[in-house]
């Protein structure tokens, strides 16, 4: 009798299994960050995490991305330390398998550990931090995996120079700046404007937690306008300081520090001088009403963080999660989940977000946002708040009118 070695009509082979990049099952998308959420400075992360939970609820309960897919996201606290902070994200990586770092928080962290995620090539989306390290102009190779979305100081520096003249018209700006990435940033950015500009920079840099040489040093210099180059925890150090000097100039404070904690703090200054914030996240539209997005964040956030209905740290790590799902969204279902697809993804058109300038990785872009407004803070009896006194503009709108 001859040997058939026939297959069966009916058994033809599988189809290949789709093969994902790690953290994506059939049910769920892992992603991970590490932040600072305790102690002293736990204000900022605790509710940019609660942002982000917020948006990631809102996604699940809706049924999740991708076929269905629940987004999982995976946090250490790292209290805002770099060696924590490479630790738990090799775990996040290595152990937890995450698909991507969304949210990926404070400059040390993202200091420590920008080599080894670039080496790797892992997605990351949204920095809380406004580093150099994250920009870049014309991102090649796995580069191409960085999505930076907040301002980056430098080009924060820029700005504040510009308005300091356009809308103050100072001569002479007085900066006092810490000794750490934020400072010399922001210092860096200022001074080359200033250049341009033909305007004076006297420079103070705090020496430790010494404030008051270098805001006396401001003050006697007689400056029209005082630049603090200093993230949110500083500058309440720096406005206070400043109060006790007798500073009466206007002074402009990083967009890190537009939040009302940071008026809390501080709003014992007010009836001596001035303080204004750059702003990159916008939640009024033409009319002067909340926007659409706005109202729906205020909605999500109060399921389960009502502290934070109007925290602007909350609606940044709301920003991160939807900035990530958002590129999620515009993949194919029958294709693979990998770091390849989902970076032409981010990569294939604008976002429009609708809480701040559109975004636009096309190109290798990864300059983060670069439209920014200019807010004022107010005290109406015992009550502070932020109000709107420039529109979103950048360096080269405002040049171009000083320039006029």
């Amino acid at each position: 009798m001859a040997c058939n070695d026939d297959k069966p009509e009916d058994s033809n082979p599988t189809e290949p299994a789709i093969v994902h990049s790690q953290g994506v099952t059939d049910t769920q998308i892992v992603i991970g960050n590490t932040a600072v959420t305790g102690g002293a400075l736990g204000f900022v992360g605790a509710p940019f995490k609660a942002g982000m939970e917020a948006y990631i609820n809102m996604v699940n309960a809706n049924g999740g991305v991708l076929g269905g897919r629940l987004i999982r996201l995976v946090h250490y606290s790292d209290n805002f330390d770099g060696e924590q902070g490479f630790t738990y994200t090799q775990r996040l990586v290595e152990v937890d398998k995450v698909f991507a770092m969304v949210g990926h928080f404070g400059t040390p962290t993202v200091a420590a550990t920008a080599e080894y995620l670039d080496t790797l090539g892992v997605p990351r989306v949204y920095y809380g931090t406004g580093t150099s390290l994250v920009y870049e102009e014309n991102a090649t190779g796995n580069a191409k995996a960085s999505f930076p979305v907040q301002p980056v100081y430098e080009y924060e520096g820029r700005l504040m120079g510009a308005r300091a003249v356009d809308t103050f018209g100072a001569q002479k700006i007085g900066l006092i700046y810490t000794a750490n990435e934020n400072g010399n940033e922001i210092k860096a950015g200022l001074e080359a404007i200033a250049t341009e500009l033909g305007v004076e920079i006297v420079a103070a840099q705090v020496a430790g937690n010494d404030y008051a040489a270098a805001a006396l040093a401001v003050k006697d210099a007689e400056v029209d306008v005082v630049v603090l180059g200093m993230n949110q925890w500083a500058a309440q150090n720096g406005l206070l300081t400043l109060l006790a000097v007798g500073n009466t100039k206007p002074t402009l404070i990083s967009y890190v520090g537009a939040d009302a904690s940071v008026i809390d703090a501080v709003k014992g200054v007010l009836g001596q001088f001035d303080v204004y914030a750059n702003a990159w996240v916008n939640t009024i539209d033409e009319e002067g009403a909340a926007t659409a997005e706005f109202l729906l964040y205020q909605q999500e956030i109060k399921k389960a963080y009502p502290e934070y209905e109007n925290n602007s740290f909350a609606i940044a790590g709301w920003i991160a999660a939807m900035v990530f799902v958002q590129g999620l969204e515009r993949m194919d279902e029958t294709e693979a989940i990998t770091w390849a697809n989902f970076i032409a993804a981010m990569e294939s058109e604008e976002f429009i977000y609708n809480l701040g300038s559109p975004l636009d990785f096309r190109n290798g872009q990864r300059t983060g946002t670069q439209i920014l407004s200019l807010l004022k803070m107010e005290l109406e009896e015992d009550l502070a708040y932020f109000s709107i006194v420039e529109d979103m503009e950048s360096v080269d709108d405002i040049v171009a009118r000083i320039n006029e």
